[in-house]
């Protein structure tokens, strides 16, 4: 465990913690339940924080340099604000930049600044580590400088600001659950309205488990861009049945009335979505009636509606599934991320969580790749740490 606090002193010289401010905060992961990502501005998700964090210090510094030092790597990156842009040997050092660029953005004069992280989000297992990392940023410098905005307001800020230093989209629920989580709740994400719906986790006696397949995942970003393509068309062939129309319009229709002239790959990928969204309202639905036999197979469902009709599972992920299925008091498996290869995860009662563990050791024997279990809790949003205290990571 490392204390972000020192380390940050000790790295900028800092001896004085109470003359020079240090802003400390952290930000959770996130898994995605169950997830209808069908359209640019849209998205339907229930999702939940979970207790794995990104830590991020930050003080002012007097000249107009930006440095980083992620203390997990013990790497240093340095940039400018005529250089705050995406450079690809700065690596895990363009996530902070978002941050900076944002408060630029709403007015405050920045001159140099000092960052440090760490954190212990597994990494390529589709938790949103890179979103924790803008987050916890963006909760420390907004701390440090006394800024006030609210958590939606941060969550759209930071979207503008990711698309701004890397060019590329990156869901708003992503940030919406790591700034309004609250503990031990899951979050029903509507992500074009921005609005977020907690519901109390009946899941007191379960534990969460996370497995990582070690599936090598050569090819994602291609077949990933390839599903996008697919859902584009669909909708684009949806909103000649309805000007207008989004696949949230639909998921309460006659789908093989709706999809049925639809060229077949189409069919299926609009198929999972509209779908999908009906299993996000009725999985919010067993929950707050705490069904856990409705939601299990809710969960189930939509893991075969990935590998059947969005064609993004893989046999590995295939067979930790079932594992979970075949036993009695698991309540719900699915996949989780873009697929073809990735992690699952497994609703199960704590008392059922060796017999789980037991059965996957066939794993390693049959495909040759040993899994990574992480159990996981439900955690609450993004916070800001007392920097005078031990802050660990």
């Amino acid at each position: 465990m490392l204390d972000i606090g020192q380390i940050h002193r000790t790295e900028y010289e800092l001896t004085d913690g109470r003359s020079i401010p240090v802003a400390i905060a952290e930000a959770p992961g996130r898994i995605n339940f169950l997830d209808a990502q069908c359209e640019p501005e849209f998205g339907f998700y229930l999702s939940a924080a979970i207790d794995r964090y990104i830590r991020v210090a930050v003080s002012a510094r007097k000249d107009n340099s930006f440095r980083f030092f992620a203390a997990d790597l013990k790497e240093r990156k340095r940039s400018t604000a005529a250089n705050l842009k995406f450079r690809r040997e700065d690596r895990w050092a363009n996530y902070l930049k978002p941050a900076i660029h944002l408060f630029t953005e709403l007015g405050s004069q920045l001159k140099g600044l000092n960052f440090t992280f760490c954190g212990d989000i597994p990494q390529q297992i589709a938790l949103a580590s890179s979103t924790a990392i803008e987050t916890a940023a963006a909760t420390a410098l907004k701390n440090l400088l006394r800024y006030q905005i609210s958590e939606t307001d941060l969550a759209f800020k930071l979207k503008e600001a990711h698309f701004t230093i890397f060019g590329t989209e990156t869901p708003l629920s992503d940030y919406l659950v790591a700034l309004c989580s609250k503990k031990d709740h899951f979050s029903i994400i509507d992500s074009q309205e921005g609005i977020v719906k907690s519901i109390k986790s009946p899941f007191s006696r379960f534990r969460f488990l996370l497995v990582d397949s070690r599936v090598p995942r050569f090819g994602t970003e291609t077949e990933t861009s390839l599903r996008r393509a697919d859902i584009a068309k669909g909708l684009t062939l949806l909103s000649a049945k309805k000007e207008g129309a989004g696949f949230k319009d639909f998921a309460s229709s006659d789908l093989l009335e709706v999809l049925g002239d639809f060229p077949e790959r189409i069919r299926r990928r609009s198929m999972h979505i509209v779908e999908e969204i009906r299993r996000v309202e009725d999985g919010a639905d067993a929950l707050e009636r705490s069904d856990l036999a409705s939601l299990a197979k809710i969960i189930y469902h939509s893991h075969e509606s990935l590998r059947d009709l969005f064609e993004t599972s893989c046999p590995e992920i295939d067979w930790l599934v079932k594992r979970a299925q075949e036993i009695e008091g698991a309540a719900g498996s699915r996949m989780i991320g873009p697929g073809f290869g990735g992690s699952t995860y497994t609703i199960i009662r704590k008392e059922l969580v060796e017999e789980y563990i037991r059965r996957l050791d066939e794993y390693e024997r049959i495909f040759g790749f040993r899994p990574v279990i992480h159990e996981v809790k439900l955690a609450s949003k993004a916070r800001v740490m007392p920097a005078r205290k031990e802050v660990k990571c």
